[in-house]
């Protein structure tokens, strides 16, 4: 088979997108996906994205998202950026998009270049004294450290991830952060179904903008990360419940389309 697809990157968290609108890319084939998610044998990417038709008249199209390791998963914020980037780029869309992901229903923007995608509310947060754990569509534990820099993150990440507390539902993202001013901080994450460092990471971010704020790391409601792949903001609205009005913005780009023999 012959396989048009698409690479974008939104501060180097990397997809392989896929317009599966006439659906005859398989869904349950795990070694394929992972085969194309190799940066050996395959494309390469942290993830793969199926864009859809949606069964909501109301959407403009339906995100199914992958990890790297085959598997379909939990909710990906820069991946969802990317993905409203690429229905910009196949016309489904102009500037502003409504679509249905696995976490339920998301609004997106793009104004110069830069894709604002409107996370699901958070209303609940465990503060616990060395972490706060939160899910943002996905799992994220947060920890505030002095040498983000320094942390042998793989194996830190690994040892939190494979964890008993959270080994019943299938682990955590796991998220090193470090202040670098009132509103900024730096951060590092470990991704599950990666398992290893990725250069980004958009729930991951948008739980560590909220962890700052709630732990009065920050008295501010858009927050910057800087992650080693580029620069993310977060903003929100603090509720009775927790926060809503979460948008996670940044850069969506398209890196080259191809074709692969798979």
């Amino acid at each position: 088979m012959k396989l048009t697809f698409y690479k974008y990157q939104g501060t180097g968290n990397d997809f392989v997108m896929i317009d599966n609108r006439d659906n005859k890319f398989s869904k349950n084939d795990t070694k394929l996906v992972n085969h194309l998610c190799d940066r050996k044998f395959g494309i390469g990417g942290d993830g793969l994205i199926l864009l859809e038709n949606s069964e909501d008249p109301q959407d403009d199209f339906k995100m199914v998202y992958f990890n790297a390791d085959g598997n379909e998963s939990s909710m990906c914020g820069n991946g969802g950026r990317c993905l409203v980037a690429f229905a910009k780029h196949l016309e489904i869309i102009k500037d502003s998009a409504r679509f249905t992901a696995i976490d339920g229903i998301h609004d997106a923007v793009i104004e110069s270049g830069i894709v604002s995608l409107k996370m699901q509310d958070v209303n609940h947060l465990e503060i616990e004294k060395d972490f706060l754990f939160m899910d943002t569509g996905s799992p994220h534990h947060v920890i505030f450290t002095d040498n983000v820099s320094e942390i042998d993150l793989k194996k830190e990440g690994s040892e939190i991830r494979y964890s008993d507390r959270y080994k019943a539902n299938n682990g955590t993202n796991v998220n090193f952060v470090e202040p670098i001013s009132e509103d900024t901080f730096s951060v590092r994450t470990y991704e599950r179904g990666v398992e290893d460092e990725t250069l980004s990471c958009g729930t991951g971010v948008t739980a560590v903008a909220l962890a700052a704020y709630r732990s009065k790391r920050t008295n501010s409601d858009k927050v910057k990360l800087i992650t080693p792949g580029g620069e993310l903001s977060v903003k929100f609205s603090e509720s009775e419940k927790g926060f809503s009005n979460v948008w996670l913005s940044g850069p969506a780009e398209l890196v080259f389309k191809g074709e692969i023999l798979c």
